[in-house]
């Protein structure tokens, strides 16, 4: 109960900041969920799990090759008998191991596929705490929330594991101001005093 009030208080920190309102008509919020690899999805997973219902659709975003990320939602969505739900692929920006040069191309590559999906599914939030995966959903929907009407919201929880420092993705979104930035630590809050901390989440 008390990790669903202070998450609950993060994603309404976020709305609040980006002036956003539920549609009259369905009361619904359409929920973008961009999952990493390994304990960064795990990770996510336990947050989407306290979002309420009206957190609808979700549209869960996976690198093209991660099939244990697409598993998981899987899992997740069919014990909870819903069918409000789909899974998209987006290519990685950068392979483990990929020289930094041709990630350019990549990562290109992966904005054009993003803007296809955030434009198709329009979320009003999009929350994701994963590596490079994210940075393309999160740019293209500040690009849509700045160049066209509708809001959006844009939740990136920094992982359990960055004490000190926060990831490449953290880094860029924080300083470019392409979404809310939520740190586990105190220490990454007196780095970063724009960050949201609310404690540990996971």
């Amino acid at each position: 109960m008390f990790l669903e009030i202070v998450f609950s208080i993060v994603v309404l920190l976020a709305l609040l900041k980006h002036r956003f309102h539920f549609p009259d008509t369905s009361g619904l919020c359409s929920t973008m969920l961009v999952l990493g690899s390994g304990g960064h999805t795990t990770e996510l997973m336990s947050y989407v799990r306290l979002l309420p219902p009206a957190y609808s659709p979700r549209i869960y975003i996976v690198a093209s090759n991660d099939k244990l990320s697409r598993d998981k939602a899987m899992e997740l969505e069919t014990a909870r008998h819903n069918n409000d739900f789909l899974i998209e692929k987006l290519p990685r920006s950068r392979e483990v191991g990929q020289p930094y040069f041709t990630s350019i191309f990549t990562t290109c590559y992966a904005i054009v596929i993003a803007t296809f999906l955030v434009l198709k599914h329009r979320p009003r939030l999009v929350l994701c705490n994963g590596p490079g995966t994210c940075f393309p959903i999160c740019l293209v929907t500040w690009v849509v929330h700045s160049f066209m009407r509708g809001s959006k919201a844009v939740v990136f929880v920094e992982s359990v594991c960055r004490t000190r420092s926060l990831s490449l993705s953290g880094r860029l979104l924080y300083h470019f101001h392409l979404a809310r930035v939520v740190v586990q630590w105190p220490y990454l809050l007196k780095k970063h005093p724009r960050a949201t901390y609310l404690g540990l989440l996971s």
